[in-house]
């Protein structure tokens, strides 16, 4: 639901406590919590980059990121207004982001599940790299919040990995 927003998107680093505040509240719960798990390693959402999207002076989307010296790994893109182009417009400012400070690859991990997530990086292209069979299960371990059965009722397992060279 479009909920009336008509706008452009626009997309800009949280610059005030009450941004720092709603993603924060975003990751709660669209994450389950404040840490997120990948190959094995908890990150922790006040240690990362962020971009908001914005429409109408709605916030209508977030990605969060973590720049490496080997790359930057995106952490969650999360459109929470669906067929606005929020998603494409987070992750082409975090690919503008990363290539600015001369990073030239940006990967990602997702789910097994995942399917749209899959068809969506591909159709940008990210292309997979590594598939990491019961990783997710060892992660339940660190983040117990993690679910069992996730989209299309597909058991949760295994840590899918998604690299582009900007």
């Amino acid at each position: 639901m479009k909920m009336g927003i008509s706008s452009k998107i626009e997309v800009a680093p949280p610059l005030t406590q009450d941004d720092q505040e709603w993603l924060r509240t975003l990751w709660l719960s669209e994450w389950g919590g404040e840490t997120m798990v990948s190959k094995g390693k908890t990150h922790y959402f006040q240690d990362l980059d962020a971009v908001i999207a914005w429409a109408d002076d709605v916030r209508v989307g977030a990605a969060t990121y973590n720049l490496e010296n080997d790359g930057c790994e995106l952490m969650s893109i999360n459109a929470i207004v669906e067929g606005l182009g929020a998603g494409s417009a987070l992750i082409s400012a975090v690919e503008q982001a990363v290539h600015k400070v001369g990073v030239g690859r940006i990967w990602l991990i997702t789910s097994n599940d995942n399917l749209d997530a899959l068809r969506f990086y591909q159709r940008r292209g990210y292309r997979i790299t590594a598939v990491y069979p019961d990783a997710i299960d060892e992660a339940r371990k660190l983040k117990p919040t993690i679910p069992q059965i996730g989209y299309y009722e597909i058991p949760i397992h295994d840590e899918v990995e998604l690299e582009k060279f900007l």
